[in-house]
């Protein structure tokens, strides 16, 4: 069977935002244009295609990732619909506590179209979805949309995105008009400009630009050609020697430069007022990679940890990463999975090497945001779904069983809040674990875990909207009712100090006894630089790190996963205020055997005594988590606003002006004082306040609120 799609006629890319920049309305209006809807949904009238959660659609915002499939064929072409280009979009959240949703799209995608307020310009989330986009190195557009509202500008919004994101950002259009007046955009490419008549503005008219606006489009013209032609010595030459550049000789060059990240196009429009969308897909269509664009993906042999790399080919072994897990109402589990090389069929059998298991793989569907649409083969650069799988997980790899691959996971940020939950009923409880459980295999930042002492159920997530929403979805989905307590903040402990201890666990009770004996020294966890090689004898995590220092065989082998299973347990139990450990260096480097009663639990327990001894004399301490706050308001209530900061134990780091009289502040806050924050903020503001909180980074907590926290334990 033949792909009915070459690879260099496939764009696998995201629009991704903060919050409001007008994503979901951006992609209903893709939707309509390339025919794959014949009605234009909105956001405020809870009709969109892919805010298709009832959540998503009371809201008015984006809360899961949706994927969507369309064809496009540029309006330059005319008629020629050999021409036509398939799109696999994915629509992204803009609220940060759904980032999770943002960062394992980006890690699938091949591009992106950020999406910008003209009025707003650069917002917190579109800082992080950037810095997501950069860690993937991942090509990008840009849209500065909304320039129909009051306050638009699109200038104002540029020069956001090269102070706050990147200087390479290049103006590809310009505006005609602006707010209320805002009618066209003019192309700098073509020095043309752009109308959209009809109703939902499909009908696109091409004039002469308007002659008051001449002038700055050739200035800004000559900038875009100089910019470009930096990218390409022959052109450059050309270029110096006063020879024109043909619109098809700069679209290379710049293509080229968007794809190694060298150049940011941006472009200007209103996705409400049908103004500018399909500019911006013959764009993608001119420079975001096709899967033959992007360099090859790597990963490691599972057999002998060597890396390896898979090209987007059909002809390579078959590989593909699971990056989304969904449950469906009507077909049960779905996996999202990219496909990077080789080409699956439905109804053979998958194997999962990230755990060694093979699945039959019963029917592969592409999806339409909450509609499918079944397919017999999923080829390399493709992005389907798999049906009813049972052990597949977010970040396996599924790859041919001859040819091993593990590609590489995708890593989350750990939750920063929790709280109680307990279900109201018998009936309930059973079906509370089984909601929570699918939930967290859907969202890798929902976390789950059990009070030992007091037998109650914590789950933990990214914010109280984040939280707020799992309930939700455990009463409609699952039927589960419950009670919930407050939101309790997620503080970790670590170590300051270096300490040593050593514990010799013994127990005899006649017949074979236990013996374990160990000594560990305990240090921060100091950050390795990017490259560099982590030695043999180091079991290196996230948050912790194991070194064998054990030498002339005191302790046999086999002992030694047991030894760093214990410390990991001790680790979870904390030593200041029973919160878990992070950030710790511990070595083993001692300890002695028994020949008859060594056993791995005796090892275990005497790494856990010794963990928690040495812990002790390191210096622990208490760490919370500080948020990056932005607040928006009028200028008017300055004062009130850096009070009510400073008292929460805030550090004001930047104010800025936003036009109309609108302030910013920019501050890193505790989150523990920011519950409720927004209900305090439109007191102090009249209801025209506007807080962005993100989480930044963990802190060492004042030894005043640290005894806070140890006696409310307690």
């Amino acid at each position: 069977m033949q792909r009915d799609y070459p690879l260099e006629k496939i764009r696998n890319f995201g629009i991704i935002a903060h919050i409001d920049a007008g994503k979901t309305t951006t992609s209903e209006r893709v939707l309509y244009y390339t025919g794959m809807s014949h009605k234009i949904g909105e956001v405020h009238d809870g009709n969109t295609v892919t805010d298709w959660m009832e959540q998503e659609r009371e809201r008015g915002i984006t809360i899961t990732a949706a994927a969507i499939t369309c064809f496009w064929n540029p309006t330059y072409m005319g008629k020629d619909m050999t021409k036509k280009v398939r799109f696999n979009i994915i629509d992204t959240p803009g609220h940060i506590d759904f980032t999770a949703e943002v960062k394992r799209s980006l890690r699938v995608l091949d591009g992106a179209v950020v999406v910008f307020d003209g009025v707003a310009g650069v917002e917190p989330q579109s800082e992080t979805n950037w810095r997501y986009a950069d860690d993937g190195s991942v090509p990008r557009l840009c849209f500065i949309n909304k320039l129909d509202r009051m306050g638009a500008s699109f200038e104002r919004s540029y020069q956001s995105i090269l102070d706050r994101l990147n200087k390479r950002a290049v103006r590809f259009q310009l505006p005609i008009g602006a707010e209320a007046d805002f009618k066209g955009i003019i192309d700098l490419m073509t020095m043309k400009a752009f109308y959209f008549k009809g109703e939902m503005g499909d009908e696109i008219v091409q004039e002469e630009i308007p002659s008051e606006l001449v002038e700055e489009a050739k200035k800004y013209r000559a900038e875009l050609v100089e910019k470009a032609v930096e990218h390409d010595d022959l052109l450059m030459q050309g270029y110096l020697d006063g020879q024109e550049i043909s619109v098809d000789e700069l679209k290379k060059v710049i293509r080229k430069a968007v794809l190694a990240n060298k150049m940011f196009p941006v472009f200007t429009g209103s996705a409400l007022k049908n103004k500018g969308v399909q500019l911006i897909l013959d764009a993608v269509v001119d420079y975001l990679p096709s899967p033959l664009d992007i360099p090859p993906v790597h990963g490691i042999n599972p057999t002998n940890n060597e890396t390896i790399y898979r090209h987007s080919s059909d002809t390579e072994p078959f590989s593909a990463l699971a990056f989304k897990l969904q449950n469906d109402p009507f077909v049960g589990q779905l996996t999202f999975f990219r496909v990077y090389s080789g080409r699956i069929e439905a109804g053979s059998y998958i194997y999962n090497a990230t755990t060694g298991e093979k699945e039959r793989l019963g029917r592969i569907v592409r999806l339409q945001a909450d509609k499918r649409e079944e397919v017999k083969v999923v080829y390399a650069g493709e992005i389907a779904a798999a049906v009813g799988l049972k052990t597949a997980k977010t970040s396996h790899t599924f790859c041919d069983e001859e040819n091993p691959i593990i590609l590489d996971p995708i890593k989350f940020v750990d939750p920063v809040i929790s709280l109680k939950i307990e279900p109201k009923t018998k009936a309930d409880q059973e079906k509370m674990g089984m909601a929570i459980k699918k939930l967290s295999d859907e969202d890798p930042t929902f976390k789950v875990s059990s009070n030992s002492e007091t037998n109650e159920t914590i789950i933990s997530g990214m914010g109280e909207l984040h939280l707020e929403i799992m309930v939700d979805r455990m009463k409609r989905e699952f039927g589960v009712e419950a009670n919930v307590g407050k939101p309790q903040v997620a503080y970790r402990e670590t170590i300051l100090g270096t300490a040593e201890a050593e514990h010799k666990y013994i127990k005899q009770s006649g017949g074979k006894g236990q013996y374990g004996h160990v000594r560990l020294t305990l240090r921060p966890m100091q950050a390795i630089s990017e490259g560099e090689k982590i030695p043999k004898n180091v079991s290196r995590y996230d948050d912790f790190e194991f070194i064998d220092s054990i030498k002339g065989g005191v302790i046999p082998q086999e002992f030694i996963p047991a030894v760093e299973k214990g410390v990991h347990e001790a680790m979870d139990r904390g030593i200041v205020a029973g919160f878990k450990l992070v950030n710790i260096s511990c070595e083993l480097t001692f300890g002695s055997y028994h020949d008859v009663d060594s056993s791995e639990i005796a090892y275990k327990i005497a790494a856990s005594q010794a963990f928690q001894d040495a812990a002790k004399r390191a210096k622990p301490v208490i760490l919370e988590p500080i948020m990056k706050v932005e607040v928006t308001f009028p200028e008017k209530f300055v004062g009130d606003i850096t009070g009510s900061l400073s008292s929460k134990r805030g550090q004001i780091e930047s104010m800025d002006d936003r036009g109309n009289n609108i302030k910013v502040i920019r501050a890193k806050v505790p989150l523990a004082e920011m519950f409720g924050y927004t209900t305090q903020l439109r007191s102090l503001t009249e209801g025209r306040g506007n807080a962005n909180l993100e989480f930044d980074h963990y802190e060492v907590v004042p030894a005043n609120v640290e005894k806070e926290i140890v006696e409310s334990r307690k």
